[in-house]
């Protein structure tokens, strides 16, 4: 191929949306991921919401996939009872999602999860999440917080960064069992897996914090060079 990779990012469906005088039901995404992409070689496209039959159609189109972060994955995905502290749910973009890391891995498409995208991917590979845990949020509603994060050795998130770093983290969901196929390839100082990846000829990782949040593009550097 020549020129830049187009990596598809998948988005939010919001309702009620505003900006400029407009208050309109919208399909959004952080800018910190088209700007993330772009900084690591890539041309972003954003993915709304559509029928998942489309899903194989829109990744063949694609050189790479990401799946965002956003709101959890409904526990019946995952055959479990939703608790009190898990949030509402986002029908549209869990089959949507779900169709996309199916079609990718289906294809040997380059595939990265951010966050929900992570237990996006382990919920498509047979796994669970654990839907509340502590301590991983900032300290308010809407602040990112940091943590440090330890790869293990010979996986290819270590191959990507082989020290611990500190991340940008925001999330109170984490995989539990793992999905069919995954392995864990970084994990915080408490335990809680951090990043997950399917070994194997294809490129597949997925990383628990926010990337597009931080000034370290490692992560998506790898998958720029893996769709390029």
């Amino acid at each position: 191929m020549t020129g830049r990779p187009l990596i598809g990012v998948s988005t939010y469906l919001e309702a009620g949306a505003r900006w400029g005088v407009w208050q309109l039901d919208a399909a959004l995404l952080p800018v910190g991921y088209p700007r993330l992409v772009q900084r690591a070689g890539g041309l972003a496209a954003m993915l709304p919401p559509d029928d998942p039959a489309h899903a194989a159609d829109a990744v063949r189109r694609l050189d790479g996939l990401v799946i965002a972060g956003g709101p959890d994955v409904e526990p019946a995905r995952y055959g479990a009872a939703r608790e009190p502290r898990c949030g509402p749910p986002a029908p549209e973009r869990d089959a949507w999602e779900l169709a996309l890391i199916e079609a990718a891995l289906a294809s040997g498409t380059p595939l990265l999860g951010i966050c929900r995208g992570m237990q996006l991917l382990n919920v498509a590979l047979g796994g669970t999440l654990v839907q509340h845990l502590d301590g991983h949020v900032g300290d308010e509603v809407g602040v990112f917080g940091r943590h440090a994060v330890k790869p293990v050795p010979g996986t290819l998130y270590a191959s990507i960064a082989a020290e611990g770093v500190e991340v940008p983290t925001y999330h109170h969901q984490a995989v539990e069992r793992l999905g069919a196929g995954l392995v864990g390839a970084a994990f915080a100082e408490d335990g809680t897996v951090e990043a997950v990846e399917l070994p194997g000829e294809g490129w597949v990782l997925g990383v628990q914090w926010h990337p597009e949040m931080g000034v370290d593009d490692r992560v998506m550097s790898a998958l720029v060079r893996a769709a390029a």
